[in-house]
């Protein structure tokens, strides 16, 4: 299995995805910055931040919108490793190797899997990083709400990130059933309107049901997403 990853991310140039990771993550970083020192996101009249309810500290504001970029960058990859695989034939190739079509796939989903849950947990950390840089030599608009010398700081962070890029199953399924790779970019957007009032902001500690509720769901779409794909007709 780990040769059959290896395999995809050198087959589907993990270079290019590692670039614009990168830029993503310093592109949010930027951002997140300008809120929180540059006061961007401040009412011109009042001076404070003009925030929506349960988005008072920075935190919120870094898991609401590093889940929402790396959610589409997940769809991105799935439609681009599999879904488009489908669709140009690349995959008729695949699945005449001596290896299970079920663990073709699989192999892919983990290849995606991995790579955006590591990316999406390095992003965090910088983001918090810079913030907790910045708090130390400039005010601050927003309150920190976070603690990164907290083990539970770690737990969660780790928890929300595979959550989130397990959310991406379920834009698969979508795209696979509909055999469209632009369905599973529009249903990696479709799940950000759905989700973030709650995937921004939620603690493990206050909410644990519905985190683990999406996680379930994703984990059952990825399942269909592979069941029967030994006598599942091509796209």
């Amino acid at each position: 299995m780990i040769k059959l990853i290896k395999l995809e991310w050198k087959k589907n140039q993990i270079g290019k995805y590692i670039r614009n990771a990168v830029i993503l993550t310093v592109l949010l970083c930027l951002f997140i910055f300008a809120m929180d020192f540059l006061g961007i996101a401040n009412d011109p009249e009042t001076g404070v931040p003009d925030t929506a309810p349960g988005m008072n500290n920075i935190s919120s504001t870094i898991e609401l919108f590093s889940s929402m970029a790396f959610l589409v960058f997940t769809g991105v990859m799935l439609s681009s490793f599999i879904v488009s695989a489908y669709k140009n034939k690349t995959m008729n190739l695949m699945f005449s190797y001596p290896v299970k079509r079920q663990k073709i796939l699989v192999s892919q989903m983990l290849a995606v899997w991995i790579f955006n849950f590591c990316a999406l947990v390095l992003a965090k950390l910088l983001m918090y990083g810079c913030i907790l840089a910045g708090s130390r030599f400039l005010p601050a608009s927003f309150s920190s709400g976070y603690d990164m010398g907290s083990l539970n700081f770690y737990v969660q962070l780790l928890l929300k990130s595979a959550v989130i890029v397990s959310m991406g199953f379920i834009a698969l399924f979508i795209g696979l059933a509909m055999r469209s790779s632009k369905a599973t970019i529009i249903t990696s957007f479709l799940l950000i309107f759905l989700t973030q009032a709650n995937i921004g902001d939620f603690t493990m500690a206050d909410n644990a049901v519905f985190p683990l509720a999406l996680t379930l769901v994703s984990i059952l779409f990825a399942f269909l997403s592979v069941y029967k794909v030994e006598t599942r007709d091509l796209m």
